[in-house]
């Protein structure tokens, strides 16, 4: 008699992820703000490969930026809510096309400077100490398992 195989159906939910909004009091060149990071934490921050959102017309990259906590071994990003620069894939034809030459990872939060996310699922970003007279306080902001963005962030994960 032959065994038969029982196979499990089970779908496994993502977790939703929090992500921290940071603004900026005024505008500074990522490399200055990088450094008044670095000098006020024992992370220290680099700039890794850009994070790229592919659309239909345009492809769009936002500067990143990463550090590792060696302790807890937890990674941290920013990454910039204003794309740096994109490439035009080809011409829109419509007339009023969705697509812009300047993208916002969250549209509705254009004066969001920069999202930081962690390798772990915590939304206590008090651990990292950032330059009070350059940053405001960081935002909690919860993102949905299924909104692009997500996927996304967890490509790059």
């Amino acid at each position: 008699m032959k065994k038969q195989k029982i196979l499990l159906d089970i779908e496994e939910k993502e977790e939703d992820i929090t992500l921290g909004l940071v603004r900026l009091v005024r505008e500074i060149a990522d490399h200055e703000l990088f450094f008044h990071i670095n000098a006020l934490n024992s992370l220290s921050f680099s700039r890794i490969d850009d994070f790229i959102q592919e659309k239909s017309f345009y492809n769009y990259y936002f500067p990143r930026f990463q550090a590792f906590h060696t302790e807890s071994e937890i990674c941290v990003q920013f990454i910039s809510n204003k794309s740096a620069h994109f490439i035009q894939k080809k011409t829109a034809l419509e007339l009023f096309a969705e697509e812009q030459e300047t993208k916002y990872l969250l549209p509705n939060f254009q004066d969001v400077d920069y999202l930081l996310w962690t390798s772990e699922p915590f939304d206590d970003f008090s651990v990292i100490l950032l330059p009070e007279n350059l940053v405001f306080q960081i935002q909690s902001f919860p993102l949905s398992s299924n909104e692009e963005l997500y996927q996304t962030i967890q490509y790059y994960a």
